[in-house]
């Protein structure tokens, strides 16, 4: 279960996710790989709507989705159209075949990185968090994140490397960072998210999310 602050804009959704083995012994699946593509069918396609309300979504606290802070879904969009887009496990590779066609940033945590208690919530002044393995830090004052026990660790930007997927990894926390904007966007994004990680062979789990007063 996860916290949610009441916030007038977000319609995220939470999903758990289980390999039958780490994803460092899981090898990249073609089918899969070749949907990291602009041309690959999909059930949904990301147009300048979704953007911008992608955008006015991360904007609602105060931050600026712009330049090196643009919600991750634009990287995937323009990486895709480059010919950059290539594939690293199954669980990030669904979350970003998933993101590319829906325009909806997804976080992948690793869920035994992670302590809980986990809840979303917008970061507040002088919160950051490194997320890469050169120790860049991202300043996070104003975004929706996720958090857990130690502090921010996810958010529609960038997720913090202290709880990234690994080749050890077994179990897994997503969040759609969707809006209200685009109807029923998060929840149809959910659920052909699903599809795909269970035909790579996982198990999934809706996770609860809990709005708070």
């Amino acid at each position: 279960m996860i916290a949610v602050e009441s916030h007038p804009l977000l319609d995220a959704g939470a999903l758990l996710t289980t390999f039958a083995s780490p994803l460092g012994e899981l090898g990249s699946l073609p089918w899969l790989s070749a949907m990291l593509s602009l041309d690959a069918p999909a059930p949904l396609k990301s147009d300048d709507r979704v953007r911008a309300a992608v955008r006015d979504l991360l904007r609602h606290g105060g931050f600026k989705p712009t330049g090196r802070s643009k919600p991750a879904s634009e990287y995937l969009i323009r990486a895709a159209g480059e010919g950059a887009l290539g594939s690293i496990n199954p669980a990030v590779d669904a979350n970003n075949v998933v993101s590319l066609h829906s325009g909806l940033p997804i976080s992948v945590v690793d869920l035994d990185l992670a302590a809980a208690p986990l809840r979303i919530g917008i970061a507040p002044k002088g919160a950051t968090f490194v997320f890469n393995a050169s120790g860049q830090s991202i300043d996070l004052e104003g975004l929706l994140c996720l958090f857990d026990a130690q502090g921010p660790c996810a958010n529609a930007v960038k997720d913090a490397q202290r709880t990234k997927t690994h080749a050890g990894t077994t179990r897994t926390v997503s969040i759609v960072w969707g809006t209200r904007a685009l109807g029923d966007r998060t929840r149809v994004t959910v659920d052909w998210y699903r599809e795909i990680l269970e035909r790579a062979g996982a198990r999934t789990q809706a996770c609860a999310l809990t709005i708070e007063p």
